[in-house]
């Protein structure tokens, strides 16, 4: 188990922790919740052994491996599969040794570990997380160079999840996610077979992916059994408890003072009146619950305008002359709240830039109100912020002809106070550069809003927030999120983005979660009935590979059981002088044996899967 005891740890002469405790029992899923700036990232580096504490200890397993994603991957020449598969240390050094070993005791230690850590599956496993959040199997062969840093963001988590530490550490992980890759990542966290710590504001992935919530707060941690939504209620109850007792007691504080003042000049009085000042001297004070600072978030109200707002008749759009999206046929209404589903690259983002005017329709039909404006948030806009001027300045480019108290008042309608009005931007944190840019998409006060992702980067009071802020706005809202509470609590209306084309989805999105993890799962033998499709061509080299690798693995071993057998059919090496060195000869030989075996079992398990791929059955 993570045994927390007493730490203590100072930044820049701010304490986070003052003689914090907790312990993560083995194999637990725990949420890290707190406030934004409460520490969370820096208990992770600490249980990482990356900062030294001040006080305290945090006592780790001997040996337990911890694995977290530090950064992306670089953008070199190495193959998604191949930067996954050498995440496993300890397979890709074995099989680097097997291919120059001469030792057969080696040899053979090697050709049983490597049964035993079930290296010959590792490539099906590495892609299967690959394709779980996002990769498609052409894209696993392709360098990382090819990707942008969100996407070997990717490649990273990938990797970590593959290598299967003791102690997963993740922070945010979703943010580099979209709905599928997020609900695959919560349904595989889930069965994940060792501890995992997470750090999160994905309230569905706290409720579905973790039985036991640890609260950084006032500097002190604090462990809750049960997912996020049961850690509210505790936390409300316990809340109300103390509020009550604070009131009480401050009503009976009141009391003795008043009795105090009332006698302490009266004679007769004076003792009772003494013994009521130490009774208040001794008194231990409960304190109020801090209340958390109102988070907001003011959209401003668009005038109404005629339906429909948009309307698509037979319209295609794509790039360079190809379709992505076609015959589309749709309407939005200025009441309209609808959620965009669909796995990536399927066209959400093309929908949202041909709904924006970012991107003309190749074919086809649209219109618009005349006066129709339109606000739109997209994650690449807050890295496209000004890092060096304020969040005043970015309006004040925007709105010159108003007065700054008017930009600071619309400033404070986002939560960005007189402190971070006049902060640059560069020095904000990411919720509060998220503000900012949401607070740039809702200027015009749109009669249409186009949020892709708009939670990255947002606390759970944010984000709570932002759904009552929605839930008043008079103007339509089209949603791309991996934040299902979010689209739950928003989304009216579900918008399937597949196949190049967009349609209604008539289902919730429970349902639609059940058919991405079912989609996800080996179908049943009933429904493998009908004849099973051939496996792509590179499936098969795949498997030819594998069956080379086998082989070459039986010759080498054959050589060595050849050479060791000349050398025991020496008759020299079992005279008297030479007992000892026979029975090291001989226990070399039954190692090689045993590794010609496993090996030889390996290859011909290869040989089949190859076999069934090429003819079909």
């Amino acid at each position: 188990m993570l045994r927390i005891e007493d730490i203590t740890y100072a930044v820049e002469g701010r304490n986070l922790f003052e003689e914090a405790g907790a312990v993560i029992p083995e194999g637990h899923k725990v949420g890290l919740v707190g406030r934004n700036g409460a520490g969370k990232t820096t208990l992770f580096r600490l249980i990482r052994g990356e900062l030294s504490l001040e006080g305290g200890t945090i006592t780790l397993p001997a040996r337990a491996r911890i694995g977290g994603v530090a950064q992306e991957v670089p953008g070199n020449e190495v193959s998604l599969i191949d930067t996954v598969l050498a995440a496993d240390t300890e397979r890709a050094a074995l099989m680097a040794e097997s291919e120059t070993a001469t030792d057969a005791h080696r040899i053979a230690e090697i050709q049983t570990r490597l049964a035993d850590i079930d290296a010959w599956s590792a490539e099906g496993r590495a892609s299967a997380i690959l394709k779980g959040l996002g990769f498609t199997y052409e894209e696993q062969k392709m360098p990382c160079s090819a990707f942008s840093g969100g996407w070997r963001m990717r490649v990273a988590l990938a990797a970590v999840l593959f290598s299967e530490p003791d102690y997963l550490l993740l922070d945010e992980p979703t943010n580099y996610l979209d709905l599928e890759g997020a609900l695959w990542l919560e349904n595989y966290l889930g069965r994940y077979p060792h501890t995992v710590l997470i750090i999160s504001h994905d309230r569905q992935l706290l409720n579905r992916a973790v039985n036991g919530i640890l609260h950084l707060e006032n500097k002190k941690l604090t462990f809750y059994t049960g997912n996020y939504d049961t850690f509210a209620r505790t936390r409300a109850e316990q809340r109300a408890v103390q509020a009550a007792a604070a009131k009480k007691q401050q009503a009976h504080r009141a009391h003795l003072q008043s009795f105090v003042d009332r006698f302490k000049a009266k004679a007769s009085k004076a003792k009772q009146a003494q013994s009521r000042v130490k009774m208040l001297e001794k008194m231990e004070t409960i304190t109020m619950p801090e209340d958390a600072a109102r988070v907001v978030f003011t959209f401003p109200e668009p005038e109404e305008l005629s339906p429909p707002i948009i309307s698509t008749e037979g319209v295609s759009v794509g790039y360079d002359g190809k379709a992505v999206l076609r015959n589309l046929n749709l309407r939005i209404d200025q009441d309209d709240r609808i959620a965009l589903l669909g796995r990536n690259g399927e066209g959400k983002s093309t929908l949202s830039k041909l709904l924006s005017g970012r991107l003309d329709a190749m074919e086809g039909r649209m219109t618009s109100s005349s006066k129709l404006r339109i606000g739109f948030f997209a994650q690449h806009q807050v890295d496209e912020l000004h890092v060096d001027e304020t969040p005043l300045q970015h309006l004040l480019r925007e709105r010159p002809e108003e007065g700054q108290a008017k930009l600071r008042a619309r400033l404070a309608g986002f939560g960005l106070g007189a402190a971070q009005a006049e902060t640059e931007v560069g020095r904000l944190s990411g919720g509060q550069k998220a503000r900012l840019s949401l607070l740039l998409a809702t200027l015009p006060a749109p009669h249409l809003l186009i949020l892709d992702e708009p939670t990255n980067h947002l606390d759970i009071e944010s984000r709570e927030a932002l759904v009552e802020a929605l839930t008043a706005y008079s103007g339509a809202v089209i949603l791309v999120s991996h934040d299902m509470h979010l689209l739950s609590l928003v989304a009216d209306r579900l918008w399937l983005v597949s196949n190049g084309a967009v349609r209604p989805y008539e289902e919730d999105l429970d349902a639609y979660r059940a058919m991405l993890l079912a989609s996800d799962k080996p179908q049943k033998k009933k429904e493998e009935a009908a004849k099973p499709k051939r496996p792509s061509r590179d499936a098969i080299l795949a498997l030819k590979s594998e069956v080379k690798k086998g082989e070459e693995r039986i010759e080498k071993l054959n050589e060595m059981r050849d050479k060791l057998a000349k050398k025991l059919a020496d008759p020299a090496l079992y005279e008297e002088e030479k007992r000892g060195e026979a029975e090291v000869w001989q226990k070399k030989y039954a190692e090689v044996m045993n590794g010609l075996d496993r090996a030889e079992e390996l290859w011909m398990k290869a040989l089949e899967k190859l076999e069934r791929a090429e003819t079909g059955i």
